[in-house]
């Protein structure tokens, strides 16, 4: 098996040379070989060939074939760009790399590497050292105060998935399908046209498909397995709550903030204090106001207006939606301030043509006013989903504990409970790498998509 991939690998080398070069010789066809297969080779012979071991599923060997094929893909890309170096080609980002110039003085190369030399230790000790030996743990079964721990390779990760490794890659392979499937649609239609209106709606579903696909890999449980799906489900409702929530709520108020009113300097920093606040204190805040037994809000419902409020940690829709409007006031703040910041920028002069051509207040703001906030909101949209999937853990915390049922138990409480609490470390650290992953495929998605969109003024 394990040759099988080494193969593929020897295979694609010299295609990825051939996509990425206008005319690649004999020689660079070779070396593309010869280092997709070392790229591939190194992953699975630091693990030992575990995953190829006998007694092991299918499941593990596909999961040895992605990190093959992702080691294979980061070292044909160094391959490239040492070939684009040796062929002239420079990118933007690749101007560190020559001599810099500076009045009459010359500097090396090595002089920009010698200045973030204390940033960059800082970053491998601190950072990179600690990632890498998350994914050593994430191999293991081992608990804490354990004086031994037992090398499990992938056992940690196939135990969140579905055994069948048929539909795993079956289910990807069939929603990115769906997502080119649509966008060919989109570019081959005419604006405003329903063939284009039906585009446009089959690639919002194409890209829900990407979150169906992804809901049906993980597991249900049972079986020996880890019941992982409604972690994942209660991931996704939460975190697209606090970004619509924290992002939509913010514009808004940011909007009606910035008009000129007397004391408006201090009334905007009023709307700004809440993300100086920690998590912690946010969910301290909101417990006690919708406690059923001592809140406030509880107690106003039910004296003024008569109204028994039910207990929120007992019902799951009414459990996430005070995770989401706790979190999402947390973050309201940070996004006011770059919002107050952005709307600096709009062009008066093009709202001012629009007033005199008869353009209402709707379509000042959308046709003009949104564009112009296009590059904060890409920014803010990143910064919300990372805030989202990391920072709400001790909310969540305070506020139900994952309950009720484990309804609000998302990701990352899941990997402190089971991490920390249980003392599972194995587990926990393998549950921190799919989050990881997670966050870094959302991020690329988003500059693939929304970062496409973004206009940055005349540019």
């Amino acid at each position: 098996m394990l040759i099988l991939g080494l193969v593929v690998a020897a295979v694609l080398g010299p295609l990825y040379v051939w996509w990425q070069n206008d005319n690649p010789t004999v020689k660079r066809y070779g070396i593309g070989s010869a280092v997709a297969v070392i790229g591939a080779a190194a992953t699975p012979f630091a693990m030992g060939r575990c995953a190829f071991n006998e007694g092991t599923s299918g499941v593990d060997h596909l999961l040895a074939y992605s990190l093959m094929a992702g080691g294979a893909w980061l070292a044909l890309m160094i391959m490239q760009a040492l070939f684009d170096r040796s062929d002239g080609k420079k990118s933007d980002s690749a101007a560190m790399t020559g001599e810099i110039r500076t009045g009459g003085f010359r500097l090396g190369w090595w002089v920009p590497w010698m200045l973030l030399s204390p940033t960059l230790i800082i970053l491998i000790w601190f950072l990179y050292l600690p990632a890498v030996q998350t994914f050593t743990l994430s191999t293991k079964l081992t608990k804490l105060g354990a004086p031994k721990s037992v090398d499990v390779c992938f056992g940690n990760f196939t135990e969140l998935l579905i055994t069948d490794p048929w539909k795993l890659v079956a289910y990807p392979l069939l929603a990115i399908a769906a997502v080119y499937g649509a966008r060919f649609w989109l570019g081959r239609s005419e604006r405003g046209t329903w063939n284009r209106k039906g585009a446009e709606v089959a690639s919002m579903f194409a890209m829900l498909s990407i979150f169906v696909a992804m809901y049906a890999m993980f597991s249900p449980g049972g079986g020996g397995q880890v019941a992982y799906r409604p972690v994942y489900l209660n991931t996704v409702i939460i975190t697209v709550g606090i970004v619509a929530f924290g992002m939509i709520g913010g514009l808004a108020v940011a909007y009606l903030a910035f008009r000129k009113i007397r004391g408006g300097s201090l009334y905007r920093t009023f709307l700004i204090w809440p993300y100086a606040i920690s998590p912690a204190v946010a969910g301290v805040l909101f417990f006690m106001i919708f406690d059923p037994t001592a809140g406030i809000f509880t107690h106003t419902m039910d004296v003024v207006f008569g109204i028994d409020v039910p207990n929120y940690r007992e019902s799951a829709v009414l459990a996430q939606s005070s995770i989401i409007l706790a979190s999402g006031w947390k973050i309201l703040g940070y996004n006011i301030l770059f919002y107050l910041a952005g709307l600096q920028t709009v062009s008066t002069d093009q709202i001012e043509a629009a007033v005199i051509d008869g353009a209402s207040s709707w379509q000042r703001f959308v046709k003009i006013v949104l564009p112009a906030l296009s590059p904060i909101t890409f920014f803010l949209l990143v910064t919300n989903l990372t805030y989202a999937f990391f920072e709400v853990y001790a909310t969540i915390d305070f506020m139900t504990k994952g309950a009720p049922a484990g309804k609000t138990s998302v990701a990352i409480y899941e990997i402190i409970r089971i991490g920390v609490n249980n003392g599972d470390l194995g587990r926990g650290a393998a549950q921190s790498v799919l989050l990881f992953a997670a966050v870094i495929a959302v991020t690329v998605w988003q500059f693939q998509t929304s970062g496409k969109r973004v206009s940055y003024g005349g540019s």
